[in-house]
């Protein structure tokens, strides 16, 4: 009998059954989201206890006063954390995620309140305060940016919300922040910006001055002009971003001008484009700096 017949010949000789890896069961798959879980709330309470110990230094040193807000941190996570970003789960879920860690561990610094202008849309603003600052946080409703900034200005650390842009019945808001002890802008959310945002209302967050962690790469100046007309308004537009409302008198106007710093534009040269464009200014105050507006694109 020959035995090569039994043998098999050329490269399929070489190979043999190759077993595909046991795809893992559903139970499997659930302990590890359960291990993810108890891993995650681990991490909250662990920074729930730094969080003490940091109040307890602060108290020591004297230095635990008003609100826990540090505007310039705040930027700088926010934006760390939506470029890393990657993978299915939605980024509203995981910027959202994070303003609720953020805002809430503040709170449990310092007590806070979330006053805001109801009174250019209610549901936007409602919105907006949630996303930011989440549900712990009191929120206080007012109709008109007056009162938020009183409010504000009343408390020993609140935060108050007002529209970043014109709306005909807030009237000139930011001249009550003019004083040396008055509440200012301290921030401009929200601080990553895209066009699908949530919670995209633009707003300024106003509080008490910020001596510890404030961000001034955009100073915001109010400035009284008179002579306001069309032609200064488009002389100023690529230097500033600018909310104007009418002041005393019938050519008198009030502005709130957004500058960014180290850029091509200061207050001298506002100034000066509002000289070329017909208009005078007759005072101006400095009223509060923000984090520049920084804008995410989907990649892909």
């Amino acid at each position: 009998m020959d035995m090569k017949a039994d043998r098999p010949e050329g490269p399929q000789a070489a190979l043999s059954p190759v077993c595909a890896p046991a795809a893992p069961d559903l139970g499997t798959l659930r302990a590890e989201i359960d291990r993810i879980d108890a891993a995650m709330h681990a991490l909250l309470i662990e920074r729930s206890q730094i969080i003490d110990r940091l109040v307890a230094v602060k108290r020591a040193q004297g230095t635990e006063s008003g609100s826990a807000f540090r505007p310039a941190r705040e930027a700088s996570m926010m934006r760390q954390i939506v470029d890393r970003h990657r993978g299915i789960l939605p980024l509203d879920t995981v910027e959202g995620i994070w303003r609720v860690i953020i805002s809430t561990f503040t709170y449990v610094q310092a007590p806070y309140a979330v006053h805001a202008d109801l009174a250019s849309g209610e549901a936007a603003m409602r919105d907006a305060s949630r996303f930011h600052f989440g549900f712990t946080v009191p929120f206080i409703g007012h109709m008109g940016a007056a009162g938020v900034v009183a409010a504000v200005a009343r408390s020993r650390g609140d935060l108050g919300l007002v529209p970043a842009f014109a709306s005909p019945s807030a009237g000139a808001w930011w001249t009550a922040l003019e004083g040396a002890h008055a509440p200012k802008i301290i921030a401009r959310l929200p601080f990553v910006e895209r066009a699908d945002h949530p919670a995209g209302l633009p707003v300024f967050c106003i509080a008490h001055p910020v001596t510890d962690g404030a961000v001034t790469e955009v100073e915001t100046w109010s400035l009284h002009v008179s002579g306001w007309n069309a032609q200064a308004a488009r002389t100023l537009a690529p230097l500033a971003d600018v909310i104007a409302v009418p002041d005393r008198g019938l050519d008198g106007a009030a502005l709130l001008a957004s500058i960014p710093v180290g850029d091509a534009a200061t207050l001298d040269t506002v100034l000066a484009a509002l000289r070329e464009g017909g208009a005078s200014v007759r005072a101006a105050a400095l009223v509060g700096s923000h984090a520049s507006r920084y804008t995410h694109s989907p990649q892909g």
